[in-house]
């Protein structure tokens, strides 16, 4: 039954809204936003578009759904959203499944320290790479394009004002300076290298400089250098002045433009089988970097639409600069500009650079751009042909679409993690990656421990929840594949083709063995192979991922089951300790009478935490 279009647009409202185009067999096509959902979706049927996608898209139309917004900028988060949620085959879909990378700097507590005891990190700041929430008492800058832009960022505030980069626990169990003392990248404030004010000064100079006062500190350390050479401080007088020439060549290095402060830079490589879409951040003068996004559309699509797609999915969860620079005028540049300027509290413009600086900039990011969209093609071809390899290596009737890895990690049986790392045609999908923690098996045993992994998974697999790979690869021998085969027929799932990889004579690279559940003899592939690369990788990646877990899960686990253990230790007691100590190795380091001071211990209480550690 063909889609009635004017009996659906007659009873259309003309209120703003989003509207969802549906194929016969239920399958979403596209998502749009309207000022005027009646005027907006009537334009579909009444004239030709002129664009094939467009008709082709129109042809296949069963039913459309929409939703009615109380404002026009409603409509169009509503919009960036689903796309983004639901990936319609029709629109350009931003492929981004990470959290923008923020520079955090802890607040430090203000109230002045103790004579004596031990340094309290808690009134040093740590200068850190986040993800994550921004909201609380710490101070953040970005979100940066990229986390080799917070990367560089950091290293450059280290070597100009030497702040910790270490964790609080670190910092509390220190008895000497660490490395980024020694090679001049911290004051060493867990050693009282450096003191309180001092250090806040420093911190309070590297605030100024990411909030884009570089000039005007660079002048007032210069007066500092002055006045510490008149007062012969000289060893201070040479410190600032190494700062104030790092300074300066930071700033050579990264400023971009005087009429350019605060800039968001796109281009665009066009292709076919994909674009590439390159965003250059500028603020305050300064290059962050920039970040290349490969949006997934149907056909070549034109730059405005693409873009028009773009952008409400790029700045749904950022503001904006005062100004975006783009190759071409989006769709909707006037409502764009509109809700843009609204979430972030200013007027911001879309415009097309003309001449001087921002075509130089946009230059730079269209170079960018197409450096970026030839990487990415040669790296799909790649990843292509070592996918063709595989199928060819293990009999497949078709190249895998889906790879998944199982492995194990622990330390002599304790806090054991399996790891279970998935991989596509386009290389690793870190956003469906699992690890889980073990249970109820005996130390050591990595069969039981691969069994009950593959279980758990695989039930969710068999319940829909979870894609069904194209082939399973088990990190071990022929026992580890034995196991998994248990867990697959225990989950009631058809097993599919299923691999253990085990290392060969000496352990070295290259002469990895396949072994297969038909198969008596294991499968050695040559060294060159591009199908052993590739099981190689998925191989190293499942074991780098249970590594991570485990350690995380361990070191979290030492740190808080030894107090545990003592009777008359509750959380609220447990915490108190760890807070006013500074961690568990200051406890176990306390005397009777340091622990007896914690506010909430008992003097009994203290002879006991002693005696445990004793």
């Amino acid at each position: 039954m063909s889609f009635d279009s004017r009996s659906f647009i007659r009873q259309l409202t003309t209120q703003p809204g989003v509207y969802r185009m549906y194929g016969a067999g239920g399958d979403l096509l596209y998502v749009g936003k309207a000022r005027s959902l009646k005027k907006r979706v009537a334009s579909y049927f009444l004239r030709a578009s002129g664009s094939a996608r467009i008709e082709a898209m129109v042809s296949q139309i069963a039913r459309i759904e929409v939703t009615v917004t109380r404002t026009e900028d409603e409509a169009l988060v509503l919009e960036a959203n689903l796309i983004k949620e639901l990936g319609p085959r029709y629109n350009v879909t931003l492929r981004d499944d990470k959290s923008y990378p923020y520079l955090q700097i802890t607040a430090a507590l203000a109230d002045p320290p103790p004579a004596d005891g031990p340094p309290d990190p808690k009134r040093y700041s740590r200068i850190a790479f986040y993800r994550g929430g921004t909201r609380g008492p710490h101070r953040y800058f970005g979100p940066y394009p990229s986390a080799v832009a917070v990367r560089e960022t950091l290293l450059s505030l280290q070597k100009l004002f030497r702040l910790r980069p270490c964790s609080d626990t670190f910092f509390a169990n220190r008895s000497r300076p660490c490395l980024q003392y020694q090679i001049d990248r911290c004051s060493g404030p867990c050693t009282r290298q450096i003191g309180v004010e001092e250090y806040a000064r420093d911190v309070a100079s590297a605030v100024r400089l990411l909030e884009g006062k570089g000039e005007e500190l660079a002048g007032e350390l210069g007066a500092e250098m002055e006045r510490a050479s008149q007062a012969q401080d000289y060893e201070r007088a040479a410190r600032v002045r190494d700062q104030v020439a790092a300074l300066r060549r930071l700033q050579a290095d990264r400023v971009i433009s005087p009429d350019s402060r605060d800039v968001d830079v796109i281009a665009v490589a066009p292709h076919a089988g994909g674009s590439c879409v390159t965003v250059l951040s500028v603020r305050d003068g300064l290059n962050l970097g920039h970040r290349s996004f490969f949006p997934a559309h149907s056909e070549e699509v034109a730059i405005p639409p693409l873009l028009g797609d773009f952008l409400p999915q790029y700045y749904l969860e950022r503001k904006a600069p005062s100004e975006v620079l783009v190759e071409e005028m989006p769709e909707d540049c006037a409502w764009l500009e509109h809700w843009l300027g609204s979430a972030a509290g200013r007027k911001v413009r879309i415009l097309q650079p003309q001449r001087g600086g921002r075509v130089r900039l946009m230059e730079m990011a269209r170079a960018t751009a197409q450096q970026s969209l030839s990487a990415e093609r040669a790296q799909s071809s790649s990843a292509r042909a070592r996918m063709a390899a595989l199928q060819e290596a293990l009999a497949l009737e078709q190249a895998p679409q889906r790879l998944e890895c199982f492995d194990i990690s622990h330390t002599r049986g304790e806090r054991t993690v399996a790891s279970c790392v998935v991989f596509g045609p386009e290389g690793p999908l870190k956003a469906s990656y699992r690890k889980f923690n073990i249970e109820g098996v005996e130390p050591g045993d990595d069969y039981g421990a691969i069994r009950q992994a593959v279980t758990r998974r695989y039930v969710r697999v068999k319940a829909g929840e979870v894609a069904a790979p194209d082939v399973l690869f088990i990190d071990g021998g022929r026992g580890q594949l034995a196991a998994a085969l248990d867990a697959l027929r225990e989950a009631g799932v058809e097993p599919p083709r299923i691999v253990a990889v085990s290392k060969g004579a000496g352990r070295r690279p290259g002469l990895e063995q396949l072994h297969l559940p038909e198969a008596e003899m294991p499968l050695v592939l040559p060294a060159s192979s591009p199908a052993l690369h590739l099981v190689q990788q998925i191989r190293d990646e499942a074991h780098r991922f249970a590594i991570t877990g485990h350690r995380g899960r361990r070191e979290k686990a030492r740190l808080t089951s030894a107090l545990d253990a003592i009777e008359g230790m509750g959380p609220v007691r447990k915490r108190a300790l760890l807070r006013t100590l500074g961690g568990l190795g200051q406890v176990k380091r306390a005397s009777v009478d340091d622990l007896a001071r914690v506010p909430g211990i008992s003097k009994a209480l203290a002879e006991r935490i002693y005696a445990y550690f004793h």
